[in-house]
């Protein structure tokens, strides 16, 4: 048997770099198969690291061309709802959500109380599809359908956020028990539940609720009175820490007497499932007989060297795709969904026109970015790869200046010294599966920031990946290895008759995405 890897025929050293650390195989064996899987991915990292990282990291192989998967949010992060009425002398209140005291019967005004209040939520039940920011096309409305919240239960204590004013801030909250629950209500067109329950803390600082819905829900501490009566449910582009956090009511634990028996349960359904496609990637390389035994100047092989940049070519193919691909099937032929694609449609999108060159956004807005995008009940930094073009590179490096500008001063004592702090630094370089990562500290998580010359000229800034929520998946079945591989001979004289040789080189594999919370697209 020949030396599949061999270096007899085509001279290339392991070590020789990126183009020569992949070992190439000889010319004598031409109907062998040689799988390339796992060492196509060490060519030229920093030209594709987007293929590199992912084929190192998240490889999930799959035996189906068309293959499905599941995503999971947790539960106990989404008991949340917006209270959007109440009842006050005996009837239903929904166009003034206040709990002032011009409605007496429904004023919160000491422990012990009892209050009705209808709850909806902002996610669908069924996988718990939510709404992301920047996502109009895909948002979900409060009170849409399938978005009832059933997680309330019977002895759960829930925090109902209040306010002085009807200005959508919080300045406290209540505490209510429930006593009971009746579901499968809906109200102004709007799923919603009904918590019947006593105040078992009041809080002073104001008896109107900070959440609200009339007709349709217009969160945000810049809504008016005006703007919530006239609708608009923008939830969707709400950030969450200051648009929803202060008007959500959650769960917060549960309270039952001594000598009570076990609680209700709720069923949750935690997934919703997506179907990904492969995609058959091929690259050719061909040659006459005649050229292949001319012996020239400077490279005496000139197969292998054109042999080496089809693999390179393979790749950038493979790297272009995963970044800009379209899902779909069109006439018989399959195509992968791209990073881009999947992030516009479905992922976090923020402002990047400011980013780069002349642009004008500050540290101070892109800090704001991150803390929407890595709230840490839905994603962080740790497993995320941020791909960035070269100005935006650039600009990374210079926001706000370098670490001086970044640095406040603080006097020690009497003395003339100071202590600099940064929240905003860049870290350095560090060396991952081949790849130079610049890590740049924020207060929310160190970013590993790779620059990706395939979103230079694109209207992408910066593209960030959660590596956990997503996987590269090679077709693998039936003792058939679909990943990269190199077909040699195709076409020969001798089973041809044409006086050339034909290798040809092969993927097929998709891309799986999960949970589009955790990606975000700048641009």
């Amino acid at each position: 048997m020949a030396d599949v890897f061999g270096m007899e025929t085509y001279g290339a050293s392991p070590d020789a770099g990126h183009s020569g650390s992949v070992s190439l195989p000889g010319t004598g064996d031409l109907r062998r198969r040689y799988n390339f899987g796992d060492r196509i991915s060490e060519l030229s990292i920093a030209q594709d690291p987007f293929f590199r990282f992912v084929s190192s990291v998240a490889k999930k192989p799959t035996d189906d061309p068309q293959f499905k998967f599941t995503e999971q949010r947790h539960s106990y992060h989404k008991r949340y709802a917006y209270v959007m009425g109440f009842v006050s002398n005996g009837s239903d209140e929904f166009a003034n959500s206040e709990l002032d005291q011009s409605n007496a019967a429904a004023a919160v005004s000491a422990v012990g109380q009892s209050v009705e209040l209808y709850m909806a939520s902002d996610y669908k039940s069924a996988g718990n599809i939510t709404s992301i920011h920047g996502q109009s096309a895909t948002k979900v409305d409060v009170g849409a359908s399938g978005t009832r919240p059933t997680f309330f239960l019977e002895g759960q204590v829930v925090k109902i956020p209040v306010a002085s004013a009807t200005d959508g801030v919080a300045d406290g909250y209540h505490l209510m028990k429930v006593d009971s629950v009746t579901d499968s209500l809906t109200k102004d067109s709007k799923e919603c539940v009904k918590i019947s329950g006593k105040i078992v803390k009041f809080d002073s600082a104001g008896n109107e609720l900070a959440s609200f819905l009339t007709n349709n829900f217009t969160p945000g501490a810049t809504d008016t009175t005006a703007d919530r009566d006239a609708g608009g449910e923008r939830v969707y582009n709400q950030t969450i820490a200051t648009g929803l956090e202060p008007i959500r009511s959650y769960v917060v634990g549960n309270a039952h007497a001594q000598g009570s028996g076990y609680p209700e349960s709720w069923k949750d359904q935690p997934y919703s499932s997506a179907v990904g496609l492969t995609q058959i990637f091929k690259t050719a390389m061909a040659m006459d007989n005649t050229t292949r035994a001319t012996v020239l100047k400077y490279e005496p092989n000139e197969f292998a060297r054109i042999w080496r940049s089809k693999l390179i070519e393979h790749k950038y193919d493979i790297e272009t795709a995963l970044l800009f691909g379209s899902q779909s099937e069109t006439d018989g032929v399959q195509y992968t969904e791209g990073a881009i694609s999947f992030v516009t449609n479905y992922g976090n999108i923020f402002d990047g026109s400011g980013i780069g060159g002349t642009g004008s956004k500050s540290q101070d807005d892109f800090l704001d970015d991150m803390s929407q995008f890595l709230d840490p009940r839905y994603n962080n930094a740790n497993a995320t790869l941020f791909m960035c073009s070269t100005d935006t590179y650039n600009w990374m490096h210079k926001l706000s200046g370098y670490f001086t500008a970044n640095a406040q001063k603080t006097d020690l004592g009497s003395s003339n010294r100071f202590a600099a702090r940064a929240d905003f630094s860049i870290a350095g370089k560090k060396g991952v599966y081949g790849l130079d990562i610049t890590q740049v500290y924020t207060p929310y998580g160190v970013m590993n920031l790779v620059r990706n010359v395939h979103l230079d000229g694109s209207p992408v800034k910066i593209l960030a990946l959660n590596m956990a929520q997503c996987a590269y998946r090679p077709l693998v079945g039936n003792g058939l290895n679909r990943d990269t591989a190199v077909y040699v001979g195709v076409q020969t004289l001798e089973n041809s008759g044409v006086d050339r040789r034909v290798d040809l080189i092969q993927t097929e594999a998709g891309m799986e995405w999960r949970m589009p919370e955790a990606h975000a697209v700048w641009k």
